[in-house]
């Protein structure tokens, strides 16, 4: 019986020490990796959070935000498990090799929407425009209304919604209109030959000084373009402040027009002079 109690003693003292050993050994490596995980984890979220604040601070689109956010926060949190899981003493280069073929399969698969996405990013970080932004690319002109991940979404002006992909997007020239806060408005009025050439150009230079959306810097020019087949072709070059492009070129236009007709300026069209000649028999 004596003999029997201690050998169930001595099995007990040889597996309290395997637990005693273990739990030394793989417990350090348990708490190692879980500190890893937790700090990781901290430092992605204020990796992700400083970025999120530089990106409101450019005024970045929210769904480009929200989309870098979460690709980057999930890349971060997958580098932490695997460092977590090799402290572990896990074999991690066999699920590294995975990934990278699982993501070269997708990549190969979905290689024109990553396209996309890919300008999406060079979007966001060299910011050719923005929300809100009136460009003209692809032979389309309108407001930049939505940018996400796969396309760009622009207004025209007859309230139309047109929709770009990315990729063809980013691959044309891409023409900002309102990127810069002033604009100069290019105008062409025709007069005939016979009409008086210094009147017709200062009137049009009183109706610059006096439209109160023209500015005053750069000075608003008016010359002689060109001497056309059918008449003489002045040119005005006013600066107006973005917003005010469109209104003001329409003043402009119909306040020249008023001008012309009230000091009988006339504005010729194509004519065709047909000569007939009669035989005598």
């Amino acid at each position: 019986m004596l003999q029997k109690i201690e050998h169930v003693e001595t099995k007990i003292e040889h597996y309290t020490d395997l637990a005693i050993n273990y739990g030394t050994e793989y417990g350090l490596k348990i708490l190692g990796a879980l500190l890893i995980f937790l700090i990781g984890k901290w430092i992605a979220r204020k990796i992700v959070m400083l970025m999120r604040k530089g990106m409101d601070r450019a005024s970045i689109d929210q769904t480009l935000i929200s989309f870098a956010s979460n690709a980057i926060y999930v890349a971060l949190m997958v580098a932490v498990l695997v460092a977590a899981a090799s402290n572990l003493g896990i074999n991690t280069t066999s699920f590294v090799a995975v990934f990278g073929a699982a993501g070269l399969a997708i990549g190969l698969a979905l290689k024109d929407t990553l396209a996309n996405v890919g300008a999406a990013v060079l979007i966001i970080f060299f910011r050719p425009f923005k929300v809100g932004d009136f460009i003209e690319v692809s032979s389309v002109m309108g407001t930049v209304k939505i940018i996400n991940l796969f396309s760009t979404t622009l207004t025209t002006a007859d309230n139309r919604s047109i929709i770009i992909p990315n990729g063809a997007l980013i691959a044309g020239n891409i023409i900002n209109y309102t990127d810069n806060k002033t604009r100069r408005i290019d105008m062409t009025f025709d007069i005939d030959y016979k009409d008086d050439l210094k009147l017709a150009k200062s009137i049009i230079l009183e109706i610059l000084h006096t439209n109160p959306k023209v500015l005053p810097a750069p000075e608003p020019i008016v010359a002689v373009g060109a001497l056309g087949q059918h008449s003489v072709q002045l040119v005005a070059r006013p600066w107006v402040k973005v917003e005010d492009y469109g209104d003001t070129m329409f003043e402009i236009t119909e306040a020249v027009k008023l001008a012309f007709d009230q000091n009988h300026i006339t504005v010729p069209f194509p004519q065709m002079v047909t000569h007939v000649k009669h035989e005598e028999n």
